[in-house]
């Protein structure tokens, strides 16, 4: 378990009250921001500390782990600057009674601030730049104690989640997005019938595709899978952030088993240039190993054309749940 602290000034109403967090992949200017990027470690069974004004309002149990989704449309107005598509990770909040103020207890936090990304600057004012940032065992448990037996009783219930049971489905936001991609393209009568037809079948790995992808794939490069009816073509760029030319590149795909496919869609595991498999610190490996994938040792799937290598950035960049620290 890790622990997790979050300034939710703008939208605390939103994402405590609708359980989840959520925020932009990068900065306006196009930059990467360390406290988006912790949006990629958060992992089911993680416990998140809600930091709104000077106070800690709520304590969340993570159900989820991060997955992209579009801006809530509930924010309305807040963070008109902020990327129409960010990370998402679904939190169950437990509203607090006594509800402190770090700042009044700076003699016992101010040894506990990290040197780097801390929350709180050592007068125990919020720092505003900051949305998602860990904390350490010994921060999280002096914070525990000043709130109290009710967060005692949420930690503990937090300590007996096995974040193995946390098997998550396509979420449904993920699912309503596609869908209203989809449904945008049939109706658009500047794309021909044929073409629309393939550019729906390609969100399903299949179609159109699928054949540009067997073309350059013969085979799944982590089961060695080679016969088709057993495969899909996976987007390295996923279908929802591609453009049309981008669907149905076949240099933006690989052919993959679908339990694979899953781990690579939801960013579980990645590909370097060079063909190594990147595992994510977030995944099980118990569960990988039984899904087919080795954790005990280095695998290198063989190498990629440069058009592959195009969108696989892409993929460790904006899929890949692994933050860069």
């Amino acid at each position: 378990m890790r622990y997790w602290w979050v300034n939710q000034n703008q939208t605390h109403r939103q994402e405590i009250g609708g359980g989840y967090l959520w925020s932009p992949k990068r900065n306006a200017s196009g930059a990467r921001n360390p406290y988006y990027e912790f949006m990629r470690e958060i992992a089911p069974g993680d416990l998140v500390f809600s930091f709104v004004e000077t106070r800690i309002i709520a304590i969340g149990t993570v159900t989820t782990y991060c997955y992209e989704s579009p801006k809530p449309t509930e924010f309305g107005a807040t963070g008109l600057n902020w990327e129409a598509i960010g990370w998402r990770v679904h939190v169950s909040f437990t509203p607090l009674s006594n509800r402190i103020r770090p700042r009044e207890h700076m003699d016992l936090l101010r040894r506990l601030i990290p040197p780097r990304y801390s929350p709180l600057q050592t007068s125990g004012a919020g720092i505003q730049s900051v949305y998602l940032t860990e904390l350490s065992e010994p921060f999280a448990n002096t914070l525990i104690g000043l709130i109290g037996p009710e967060a005692s009783l949420i930690a503990g219930r937090v300590r007996e989640v096995d974040p193995r049971a946390a098997i998550q489905t396509l979420p449904t936001e993920l699912e309503l997005w596609e869908r209203h991609i989809e449904a945008g393209i049939e109706s658009d009568s500047l794309i021909p019938e044929t073409q629309r037809e393939a550019l729906i079948t390609a969100r399903r790995g299949q179609g159109l595709f699928k054949q540009r992808v067997s073309k350059i794939e013969s085979h799944c490069r982590i089961t060695r899978v080679s016969n088709t009816a057993h495969l899909r073509a996976s987007h390295c760029k996923p279908w929802r952030d591609s453009n049309n030319e981008e669907r149905l590149n076949g240099e933006n795909g690989l052919l993959l088993t679908p339990t694979i496919d899953h781990l690579f869609d939801r960013g579980f595991i990645g590909f370097e240039d060079t063909g190594e498999l990147i595992i994510s610190p977030v995944a099980d490996q118990h569960s990988l190993n039984r899904m087919g994938v080795a954790t005990d040792h280095t695998i290198n799937v063989g190498p990629f054309s440069n058009g592959q290598k195009h969108f696989l950035e892409f993929h460790r960049n904006s899929v890949l749940l692994r933050a860069v620290r």
